[in-house]
């Protein structure tokens, strides 16, 4: 009696947790199935990044050629050897003699960000867009949801944070992605850093020690080039990358003739 009576407790354990199951399996069954993985075919991310990246690149290396402007009308027009001529912004000026340069852009790393989402912006909409009519091209149904995108500059990177939202519905499974952060390797930032160093101390000293600096950060090379019109021009470049940065600096100009 004793061995039935504890064979029907077994029995009556097992049906209860087949029942739970069912039950949760009926509750959770939709959240569940929510989050399948739809597969590397609808890997937004990988998406936008293969179609921003050439856009992106192209415009860091305008900004970084033209002393970080897209556009400026205070700027010095200069052709380098076996270069062409381009518009160099001054980011640190001043037209009047003996006094130094006042710096243009104090927030230097913040208007960078702000030039580049300016000349992408139409760009990363566009790639958006691409997206959805790819994953739509594949038989996904798709909602989508675009809010824009910021540009943030960090050491050895720079992130396209995309504010969007697309959920995708194939053979009865869905899957929602969002919050897109696209990220490219860049120097981009840390010349910015040396950047601002040298017009920092131009601004205060009408000098830069840029021999100094090298000896102190090998990993940079600076070059320093004063013009007949005693405007300087720097050329900030990473020496493992090869990306440069150059800019114009006026200040502390003595007149003509001058002793």
């Amino acid at each position: 009696m004793k061995e039935k009576r504890g064979q029907i407790t077994i029995f009556i354990i097992v049906g209860l947790i087949i029942i739970g199951a069912v039950i949760l399996y009926i509750i959770f069954g939709g959240r569940i199935a929510s989050k399948v993985d739809l597969g590397k075919e609808a890997d937004a991310r990988s998406f936008l990044e293969a179609c921003t990246e050439d856009k992106l690149r192209e415009t860091v290396n305008k900004i970084s050629l033209q002393g970080g402007y897209i556009n400026n009308p205070l700027n010095k027009t200069f052709k380098f050897n076996n270069e062409d001529f381009i518009d160099i912004s001054y980011l640190c000026y001043t037209q009047n003699y003996y006094v130094p340069c006042v710096n243009q852009e104090p927030v230097l790393i913040q208007h960078l960000s702000e030039e580049i989402k300016n000349y992408i912006s139409d760009d990363v909409k566009n790639c958006f867009d691409d997206l959805t009519l790819n994953l739509e091209k594949q038989n996904y149904d798709v909602a989508k949801q675009y809010g824009g995108f910021e540009v943030e500059l960090e050491s050895k990177k720079i992130i396209i944070d995309i504010n969007g939202e697309i959920t995708l519905t194939k053979t009865g499974e869905t899957s929602k992605q969002e919050s897109f952060n696209v990220v490219f390797g860049s120097r981009f930032y840390d010349l910015a850093v040396v950047v601002q160093e040298i017009v920092s101390q131009e601004a205060r000293f009408c000098n830069f020690e840029y021999l100094g600096y090298m000896t102190l950060y090998p990993q940079w090379n600076i070059d320093k080039f004063r013009t007949s019109d005693s405007t300087i021009i720097y050329t900030v470049e990473h020496k493992d990358t090869g990306e440069k940065f150059r800019f114009a600096i006026r200040g502390c100009v003595m007149p003509p003739g001058f002793g």
